[in-house]
């Protein structure tokens, strides 16, 4: 009996649901993290910094990667980084319709602000439980030399406790709510927009221009969050510069510019627009 239940549970929409999105979250992942790894190094450094070498950009970052550490380096915290989008992104992608419904009860047919705030909080829910794995994700990407994860988490844990694997939570869930609200909700109104209005018909196409409007939304009202995120994170177990989200935003703001609260901005966007088009076409 609990053998049937559970095949019969994995054959329900929220099974089926949860399956489809851990495969798709697999691949886009995967595919995308060097252009992550190159949005950390990137929002990392420090405008006007003397005698440290200063990426140019997305593509001079990621060449300079390549030839400085080797290929593997482009992919440093892949472990992490599936863990963490596999468990997250499945958790808030079964979220997001119950939520979606319960708050309309319209289905498919809800309305925009419903499905930006249904999006955000089923994302906002998976993150705050996976914020360890992003931890150790954004340190391994941002480190220049090789390192393990077993190192790291024992480098935390002996300067923070349990505690420091949570650092950045408050930026990263803000962050998350605002990505997830665009990918979900701004996604999922383009495509049934584009769709209804006869622009596209549901294929390739219609993936892909709803994924660049969804990525462009994002990286447009996320990457501040995701500039200070990266920043707490990768003082964890370390001496602190930063004492907390706040202190973080205007302290680089303060000291670097608004642009800096922008950095990483390009990879951020191509990024979405790669990784919604493996998900959605996968799932």
């Amino acid at each position: 009996r609990r053998r049937r239940s559970w095949q019969a549970s994995l054959l329900s929409p929220s099974g089926e649901r949860l399956i489809a999105s851990t495969g798709g979250a697999t691949i886009a992942e995967t595919v995308t993290l060097p252009i992550d790894t190159a949005k950390v190094r990137l929002q990392l450094q420090k405008s006007g910094a003397r005698n440290i070498r200063q990426y140019k950009g997305m593509m001079d970052c990621m060449i300079l990667i390549y030839k400085e550490e080797g290929a593997t380096a482009l992919f440093k915290g892949l472990g992490p980084a599936l863990v963490r989008q596999i468990c997250y992104t499945g958790l808030s992608f079964v979220l997001y319709e119950p939520i979606r419904d319960a708050m309309s009860g319209k289905g498919p047919d809800a309305g925009f602000m419903n499905r930006l705030i249904a999006g955000g909080t089923a994302g906002a829910i998976g993150i705050t439980v996976m914020n360890p794995a992003e931890v150790i994700k954004t340190k391994m990407q941002g480190n220049t030399s090789s390192t393990s994860v077993r190192k790291l988490v024992v480098d935390v844990w002996s300067q923070e406790g349990i505690v420091g694997f949570w650092a950045g939570i408050r930026p990263n869930v803000t962050r998350t709510f605002l990505v997830c609200a665009a990918e979900l909700g701004t996604y999922d109104q383009a495509k049934h927009m584009l769709i209804s209005q006869g622009v596209f018909t549901d294929g390739p196409l219609a993936h892909l221009s709803a994924s660049a409007i969804a990525g462009l939304a994002s990286a447009s009202t996320s990457t501040p969050a995701d500039v200070v995120k990266t920043r707490l994170m990768n003082q964890a177990g370390q001496q602190h510069e930063y004492r907390g989200m706040f202190h973080a935003f205007t302290s680089i703001f303060k000291n670097e510019g608004v642009g800096a609260l922008y950095k990483g901005f390009v990879p951020v966007f191509w990024r979405k627009i790669v990784w919604c088009s493996s998900f959605f076409s996968v799932i």
